[in-house]
């Protein structure tokens, strides 16, 4: 990947981020530090712009995540199912998908592009749910652009320094993705709390509006 990288530079890079937004399980993350790291002259002649990397991280993202919408809508869940171990789908992944989804609905499109895994498959729900065009493409830029700029920025920080570290790099970028992760689990129990709250108060509203009704 790095070989490829260094040779073909933001084309490589759109093209390994298109095949993992296309549910072709490819490791963002080593794309997006290599690719940073390069911006920050990591390999002698092959220095490349950061804000270029992450343009064409997000392109190949957004352009690989129409393809699995596209997919899903038109494909559907069967086709998926028995064709997605071709290319090293697991149907759990599918599942798991499906439930994020079912559970958060659109704003999972922008929610799941900071999650490892998730990320990767949640275009194969928003397909089969038919999610409007427009707005999966307004959810999937929102959701990629800090992904890939922290990633990009990260890489480009280690910078000469990639060689020395590179084997350590998975273990920081889980953290990273493990402490984003819990920051949106609380943000949207949060959010939940506050909807719960909020229908409740309504509830109680109406109940009270009609014992009015009611006496009068």
């Amino acid at each position: 990947m790095q070989t490829f990288i260094v040779g073909y530079g933001y084309l490589a890079i759109f093209v390994l981020m298109l095949a993992e937004s296309a549910c072709i399980p490819v490791p963002s993350e080593l794309t997006m530090l290599f690719g940073g790291a390069l911006a920050g002259g990591a390999v002698a002649g092959a220095h490349l712009s950061l804000v270029l990397v992450v343009a064409a991280g997000v392109a190949g993202n957004v352009v690989g995540s129409y393809l699995a919408w596209g997919v899903g809508r038109y494909g559907g869940q069967a086709a998926w199912r028995r064709w997605g171990r071709y290319i090293l789908l697991r149907e759990d992944d599918i599942d798991r998908a499906e439930r994020w989804f079912g559970r958060h609905g659109s704003k999972a499109v922008f929610f799941g592009r900071l999650l490892p895994v998730i990320r990767t498959f949640i275009s194969l729900p928003a397909g089969f749910a038919r999610m409007p065009p427009l707005r999966f493409g307004i959810y999937t830029v929102a959701g990629c652009i800090p992904w890939t700029l922290a990633l990009g920025w990260a890489g480009y920080a280690v910078g000469a320094n990639w060689q020395s570290i590179a084997n350590a790099f998975h273990g920081p970028t889980y953290a990273l993705a493990a402490i984003i992760g819990v920051l949106i689990v609380i943000a949207l129990i949060v959010l939940a709390r506050r909807r719960r709250h909020e229908r409740t108060t309504s509830e109680d509203q109406e109940a009270g509006n009609a014992r009015s009704s009611a006496i009068s």
